[in-house]
C-alpha cells in the first residue's frame, strides 16, 4: 500500500470519527430537551381534546396508554389517547379525546405530520379539526367529498387532499375500536 493511500485512509477515518462523535454529542445533549418539549406538547394536547378536564391521570392497560380527563371534582370527563397511522407522505400522530362511553369525539389534534404543504397539512387547521368535536363514532366515522356532511358521523374531506383526510378517518376508526374495548367507562 503506498503512502498517499494510507494518508487518505487515515484522514477519512479521522474525519469520520470526529463527525460521528460530534453528532453523538449533539444528540446526547439535545435529546432531553426534545423529549421535554414532546411531553409538554402531549400534556397540552390532552387538555385541547378534553376541554372540560382540569387534570388527568395516566392509564395503562393491555399495553395501551391513555389519559383519563378529570373535572375539578375528580369526575371523569373523557379519555384522551394517541392515535397514529400512515398518511399520504408519512406517519400522522394525533391526540384524540372521546367521551367515557366511546360514542362521541370531544376533539382531535394533530401532533405530528409531514403531509403536503398547502394541501394535506390542512388536517392541522381548525376548519378541519373542528369537524371532529361532537362527532358520533358509531357505526364508524365516515367522510364525504365536495358536499356538506349530512350524518352525525361524517366529516367533509379536504378538497384536493382526500388521501390525508381519509388517512385521519381510518386512523381514528382503527384506534377508537382498539381503545374502546380497553377503556370504555361508565358515567
Amino acid at each position: 500500500m503506498n503512502s498517499s493511500v494510507l494518508k487518505m485512509l487515515v484522514v477519512l477515518t479521522t474525519i469520520g470519527l470526529v463527525s460521528g462523535g460530534s453528532l453523538a454529542g449533539v444528540y446526547k445533549k439535545s435529546f432531553p430537551l426534545i423529549e421535554k418539549h414532546r411531553l409538554e406538547a402531549l400534556k397540552k394536547a390532552i387538555f385541547d381534546v378534553l376541554p372540560e378536564a382540569k387534570s388527568y391521570k395516566e392509564l395503562e392497560k393491555d399495553g395501551l396508554k391513555a389519559y383519563q380527563g378529570l373535572d375539578d371534582k375528580n369526575n371523569p370527563v373523557g379519555i384522551a389517547f394517541e392515535a397514529e397511522g400512515n398518511g399520504f407522505q408519512a406517519k400522522i400522530v394525533m391526540m384524540v379525546g372521546i367521551d367515557n362511553q366511546f360514542k362521541k369525539l370531544k376533539g382531535m389534534k394533530v401532533l405530528y405530520q409531514i403531509e403536503t404543504p398547502g394541501l394535506g397539512n390542512k388536517i392541522e387547521f381548525d376548519d378541519f379539526r373542528n369537524q371532529f368535536k361532537g362527532l358520533s363514532v358509531k357505526p364508524q366515522i365516515g367522510y364525504v367529498k365536495n358536499k356538506k356532511p349530512d350524518k352525525p358521523n361524517e366529516i367533509q374531506a379536504i378538497t384536493a387532499a382526500t388521501i390525508s383526510s381519509v388517512a385521519v378517518v381510518k386512523i381514528l376508526n382503527k384506534e377508537i375500536k382498539k381503545m374502546s374495548g380497553t377503556y370504555k367507562l361508565q358515567g
